[in-house]
């Protein structure tokens, strides 16, 4: 019986030293760094990873992140030096470099956010109200960023944090500014099209009517050398014509006959009433062309030249039927 309560014992002996043991070891992983709290007063700070030992029962490890830590800050409008309202969206990136000044003075992450916070606003604040609105937004953004992370910085290592960097995401003008300076944005680009458009219009004018005076230019010339040209074919026509009369006057006078016959008795066309005995139809009566009446026994070798061609007489519209 004496056997059976002894060997209990032992048994409760070994259990409470295993968890003595166990309780007695802590693991700090490549992530973190461990503060050893013994009985509410920080005794150790440990930043290497690995297993350690501690006092079971008495101690606690309280684990803080040793990697850069995200701070985002809530938009805040500032006003710039030259009196320009701005809401400047910001963010900043931290790590814990003094575990222990960090535990004593905030005790977490998100009461260092919070603190954090608060610095980050002023810094902002102190910072871009020395500069104007140009300068935030377009010609020395990253040296006021520069300028914000040093001011930052120097007042977070009070809680044993170092401020990595500072970034301002979006610097704007409020709405009703916005609006306003984007309706003068639109005025101002509508003016300019319409001056474009003017431009435009007074050009294409021009340029319509140099095209309209160079081509009536173009169309007198042409109307002029083509005239010139008609006139010179006229006149060389009456020269070959009178050329070729004077070769022969009877083929000519014959030739210009046929010509009235075609003209004056064309199909359906104006009809004329003519005497057959006419000068007219002399071609009819006589292959010749000689009118009746001629003496035909004339001595041989006299001819009687030819009579000239006369005008096809004036047409007269044929009677309605």
């Amino acid at each position: 019986m004496r056997v059976g309560i002894a060997g209990g014992v032992v048994l409760v002996l070994l259990l409470v030293a295993v968890v003595l043991g166990w309780s007695s070891l802590f693991t700090v992983y490549q992530t973190q760094q461990a503060i050893v709290v013994r009985l509410g007063e920080p005794v150790r700070v440990v930043t290497e990873p690995g297993l350690n030992f501690k006092v079971p029962l008495i101690d606690s490890v309280i684990g803080i992140d040793k990697r850069i830590l995200d701070l985002e800050n809530p938009a805040q409008e500032v006003i710039a030096s030259d009196q320009k309202r701005l809401v400047v969206d910001a963010f900043a990136r931290y790590r814990i470099v003094d575990a222990l000044r960090f535990y004593q003075r905030v005790g977490t992450i998100q009461g260092a956010n919070a603190q954090l916070s608060v610095l980050l606003n002023a810094a902002i604040r102190r910072v871009l109200g020395e500069a104007t609105l140009t300068h935030v937004v377009r010609d020395e953004r990253a040296t006021l960023m520069s300028k914000v992370r040093e001011q930052l910085d120097r007042d977070a290592r009070d809680f044993g944090i170092s401020i990595v960097d500072v970034r301002i995401r979006r610097a704007d003008l409020p709405d009703q500014n916005s609006q306003a300076v984007y309706q003068r944005m639109q005025t101002e680009r509508q003016r300019e099209a319409a001056e474009f458009r003017a431009q435009g219009s007074q050009r294409s004018q021009e340029i319509r009517s140099k095209a309209d005076r160079d081509v009536t230019v173009l169309v007198a010339e042409a109307t002029s050398k083509a005239e010139q040209a008609r006139g010179d074919g006229d006149a060389e026509r009456n020269r070959i014509f009178a050329e070729a009369f004077g070769k022969d006057p009877d083929f000519f006078s014959f030739y210009r006959s046929m010509q009235a016959y075609e003209t004056g008795m064309r199909h359906n066309d104006t009809r004329m009433v003519l005497n057959p005995e006419s000068e007219f139809f002399r071609y009819f009566v006589d292959p010749s062309g000689k009118p009746r009446g001629d003496n035909a026994g004339s001595s041989a070798g006299a001819r009687t030249p030819p009579a000239a061609p006369a005008p096809a007489p004036a047409a007269a519209p044929a009677p309605a039927r």
